[in-house]
């Protein structure tokens, strides 16, 4: 509509190309100085801090993902040492022991003194970098502690007493049963 009222402008006598032209160039610059302007004084230092704040804000969000990272890789650490320290060396037994991780049956071979010793509750397996090893249970509990995860599979040796309604209490479990 602008170009329309200058063409009636100009077709009236009222203005001249020269000055259309000039009034165009005008308009021009006082739209790229109003896109240039930096803000007021109070709105320029409000602006600052809001991204000095955000980058404070940033930068500490960093900070706790690396140390919790540098935590965690401690705690690997710290596991995996104890495991290595502390396993019990895996004999080719000719015993297979079953246990369950993520929803698998997996199994190890063990002699029949490890295996008496998983089911009693003295021995727990545990896994570090997708390996299956045997420890003693005080060192079980230690990496428990630390991370749950580790430990697969830890018998609590169970009170020898059926519960009172239990229909299959006169049956009793053989000691040699293997499933």
């Amino acid at each position: 509509m602008a170009n329309s009222m200058m063409d009636q402008l100009k077709k009236a006598g009222l203005v001249d190309k020269k000055k259309q032209q000039q009034l165009k160039k005008e308009k021009h610059k006082a739209r790229r100085k109003q896109g240039k302007q930096p803000p007021s004084g109070e709105a320029q230092t409000t602006t600052a801090q809001d991204i000095e704040q955000q980058k404070k804000e940033r930068d500490r969000a960093l900070n706790r993902e690396r140390d919790e990272k540098a935590r965690h890789n401690a705690i690997l650490a710290q596991i995996s040492q104890l495991i290595e320290s502390h396993q019990l060396p895996l004999e080719d037994g000719e015993i297979t022991f079953n246990f369950t991780h993520n929803n698998k049956i997996k199994h190890l071979y063990v002699s029949e003194q490890i295996q008496q010793q998983l089911s009693a509750g003295h021995l727990a397996i545990a896994t570090v970098n997708n390996r299956y090893t045997i420890v003693p249970r005080p060192i079980a509990e230690k990496i428990e502690q630390r991370s749950a995860d580790h430990i697969i599979w830890v018998d609590t040796p169970n009170d020898t007493q059926p519960a009172e309604e239990d229909p299959y209490a006169d049956y009793t479990i053989p000691d040699d049963l293997m499933w």
